[in-house]
């Protein structure tokens, strides 16, 4: 984990950017799990896929701030709860975060009520509009659809073949750990 964010630390001032990021996106993606998975495995309904869900946290550059894999069946709020927590323990690194660019997943008053009495960060909610039929490019939220697509270039993140959360967590770290070093190459 502190090589990951070091590394980080190194992408953001290569890019010309602070440290601490001033905005962070947060979403999810449900994974299919192997056969032999059996601990924190769920059924996600709206996707059919039994299996993990992967709750990212990302700066505006696609990098991964936190990460965290729990069974599908968890809700994107309480999801979204307990990544926020994991980013907040990342102290000064995220001092200046303020805006968190969510989907229509994380909205409702309770979940965006409860980040600002948490931790004093906006919620931005990005929705599709009402009658889009193709593809539409949604600000902010683009930049965590890419980092997922920069995770299913890693041949071990297709499928969740690990037994524990734990595990599959540290390769998302370690498939970013050599993202970075390609990008600081």
């Amino acid at each position: 984990m502190r090589i990951h964010d070091r590394l980080r630390d190194w992408v953001r001032v290569d890019a010309e950017r602070a440290i601490s990021p001033s905005e962070a996106i947060i979403d999810s993606q449900s994974v299919k799990s192997a056969a032999m998975v059996s601990e924190e495995v769920g059924y996600d309904a709206g996707k059919k896929i039994k299996g993990r869900k992967r709750f990212l946290t990302v700066d505006t550059l696609g990098l991964v701030l936190r990460v965290l894999v729990c069974a599908a069946n968890v809700g994107e709020r309480e999801g979204g709860k307990k990544v926020l927590k994991k980013v907040k323990q990342m102290g000064n690194a995220v001092s200046r975060l303020n805006i968190i660019w969510v989907d229509g997943g994380y909205s409702g008053n309770p979940f965006l009520k409860w980040v600002m009495d948490c931790f004093r960060w906006i919620v931005q909610v990005v929705l599709l509009p009402e009658h889009s039929k193709n593809f539409i490019l949604l600000p902010k939220r683009w930049v965590v659809e890419r980092t997922f697509g920069w995770l299913t270039g890693c041949r071990r993140l297709n499928k969740d073949y690990e037994l524990l959360p734990e595990s599959s967590e540290a390769f998302i770290y370690i498939a970013m750990i050599r993202i970075m070093v390609r990008r600081l190459a």
